[in-house]
């Protein structure tokens, strides 16, 4: 009796050194499998800013890389622990197989916003016209980004919806060309509404010199001819010129006599005496 508790005391003894090895062994590995985990995605995080990738992307991949590292050092820590971590591994596929199926919109933003951070087709100031929303960019985020309309609203767009069509970036070049077209009647002297145009534009300092500005006439219309004015001007200047400009144009011709005519139809009616007599 006392051999067979001193066997059994032994068994204990010997089996308790080795679970407690293991977890020691464990314990190392998941602190040790920390600091590495920790220290490689700070590594990834420099070298990411080095190549001066935007700090979103730099912080989320910084974050997933941590996370998928720490995955695999809690696995391998179990399985020092002697437990059989291939069903956990098989759970873990199984439940990220079934949670990307479920998010698979979300992973496509997620996607659409790895690329906008990657190919910077605008930045945060731009104004743009994407996923169907004109306005300035306020934020560009992983899953989406922030848009402030020019009636100054918030638009939230997602970031597929803003990849997945065509992107108008009116901020990327720095001079931009402004379109107008001013109207005088057919009895007017387009020599002189072509010099007073030009006049006004001279005028402008906000008018570039190159590339030069165009005024020419572009079209014989019903009730007038219509003459193109395309100045070039700085980016920020486009609009408070085209609302400018628009006015000056107007009062300039205006003040040489010149007249902006308005949409008419001129009616002729031909009558016939006989037929007139006859029907009354």
């Amino acid at each position: 009796m006392d051999l067979t508790y001193e066997s059994i005391k032994v068994l204990l003894l010997t089996q308790g050194v080795a679970v407690l090895t293991s977890l020691v062994y464990a314990g190392l590995i998941f602190i040790f499998g920390k600091i590495i985990a920790g220290m490689v995605a700070s590594l990834l995080a420099k070298a990411m800013h080095k190549s001066k990738v935007d700090e979103t992307l730099v912080i989320f991949s910084k974050n997933v890389s941590y996370a998928v590292m720490m995955v695999v050092v809690v696995i391998a820590a179990l399985s020092q622990m002697g437990l059989n971590t291939t069903s956990l591994v098989t759970v873990l596929g199984a439940a990220g197989l079934a949670v990307g199926l479920a998010l698979q919109d979300s992973l496509a933003n997620f996607a659409a916003g790895v690329l906008l951070i990657i190919f910077r087709p605008f930045k945060v100031g731009d104004f743009i016209d994407a996923g169907g929303v004109k306005g300035t960019v306020k934020d560009i985020d992983i899953f989406t980004s922030t848009l402030s309309t020019p009636d100054n609203v918030c638009m939230i767009v997602p970031n597929s919806h803003i990849t997945g069509a065509n992107i108008v970036n009116y901020s990327k070049n720095t001079t931009r060309r402004v379109d107008l077209v001013m109207s005088v009647s057919y009895s007017d002297d387009l020599g002189v509404a072509k010099q007073v145009i030009e006049e006004v534009l001279k005028s402008d300092s906000r008018v570039l010199a190159e590339p030069e500005y165009k005024v020419a006439v572009s079209e014989l219309a019903d009730s007038s001819v219509n003459i193109i004015v395309r100045p070039w001007v700085k980016a920020e200047d486009y609009w408070p010129l085209y609302f400018d400009m628009t006015e000056k144009l107007k009062v300039a011709l205006e003040s040489k006599g010149l007249s902006i005519p308005f949409p008419q139809r001129d009616i002729h009616i031909i009558s016939n005496s006989d037929n007139t007599q006859e029907a009354v």
